[in-house]
């Protein structure tokens, strides 16, 4: 049974890759930053010493990582998922580029220190450092696996938008120039999603105000049918497509030295109150309508995009918007209808 340390194992997208890891047969060691959070992530695997904790209660503090990764002997792969990611900050260098940074140069060191037998790194990163959020909404561009946001320090530490896609390239960048500097014995692979959206890996994480991206989707069905929305856009892939591509990262070797870019094309708030006034009746009348049928419009501003490598690579086909809008949505109202 292989041992993987994930750090950050609490967030919305790293419960996933803990229940599919533990799935699979591997035993997990996961960072939280507080026994409350390890504790409900314990009873929810339910899985006994399969899965373990340890505290990491601010991983941009010096040597954040050390202790936790010298009592655990015979990792083999480590995934460093923890990374803050909200836009209502007041100081984002502190709450946002910072803690990435130093959180990214913290686990790297730490294994370089005190588990040399890990094999592989896998880095959850983001479409963030492929492109800026400036350059997303240019339609004249185009990005791949290849492109890289170039976004300096001081443009990033502007407002908490702009910090997050600093945050986010600095902390990738950071990782790469780490194996060609230290040459580690771990080869490293990054996983860059786009909006992770879809339902939450446990019923009892689905709280009055779900993570970032999802949040997106729960505000639609809030609203009531003559009020109006804002029409967000950008990519979109499912939770559970990044996970299996973490669990892809440390099983195949193809793999390694690869930018794995995570999208499976671009939405907006239109497409997803299309699909749930499509798809649920008691949603119908209950919600707005906007102007259906006009997404594709709203995505024309958008940089075009292509991940045919990742695809390719990995080999399966993405889940769709419309089935991680209903996948969502049902698992919202199924919670809701027990309260």
């Amino acid at each position: 049974m292989s041992k993987v340390f994930i750090t950050g194992a609490s967030g919305f997208i790293a419960q996933h890759i803990v229940k599919l890891f533990i799935d699979n047969g591997y035993s997990v060691i996961g960072t939280v930053r507080s026994i409350e959070k390890g504790e409900a992530l314990k009873t929810n695997l339910n899985v006994g010493d399969r899965f373990q904790y340890e505290i990491v209660a601010e991983i941009s503090s010096p040597d954040a990582f050390d202790e936790a990764l010298a009592k655990h002997s015979g990792v083999k792969y480590l995934l460093h998922t923890a990374s803050p990611f909200f836009y209502d900050s007041t100081d984002p260098e502190h709450d946002l580029v910072i803690p990435a940074i130093n959180g990214t140069k913290n686990v790297l060191n730490a294994i370089k220190k005190f588990r040399p037998e890990i094999e592989k790194v896998i880095i959850t990163s983001s479409d963030a450092a492929i492109y800026s959020s400036v350059d997303e909404q240019n339609p004249a561009l185009s990005f791949d696996e290849t492109s890289w946001n170039n976004i300096t320090y001081e443009e990033a530490i502007k407002d908490p938008i702009a910090a997050y896609y600093g945050a986010k390239s600095f902390a990738e960048k950071l990782a790469w120039k780490f194996l060609e500097d230290e040459k580690p014995s771990f080869k490293i692979i990054s996983v860059n999603p786009v909006y992770v959206f879809g339902p939450q890996a446990f019923e009892s994480e689905v709280k009055e105000k779900l993570n970032t991206s999802n949040e997106l989707i729960h505000s639609l069905i809030k609203l009531g049918p003559n009020d109006t929305f804002d029409v967000d856009k950008g990519g979109f892939i499912d939770v559970r497509d990044v996970a299996k591509a973490h669990l892809a990262a440390v099983e195949n070797d193809n793999l390694i030295g690869k930018r794995l870019y995570m999208t499976n094309g671009h939405f907006s708030t239109q497409m997803m109150v299309d699909i749930l006034n499509k798809n649920f009746d008691n949603l119908r009348g209950k919600i707005p309508v906007g102007k259906p049928g006009t997404g594709s419009e709203d995505i024309k501003t958008l940089a075009k995009v292509s991940n045919r490598t990742t695809k390719k690579l990995l080999g399966w086909e993405f889940i769709t918007l419309d089935k991680i809008v209903v996948d969502t949505v049902t698992q919202i109202q199924k919670v809701r209808s027990k309260l």
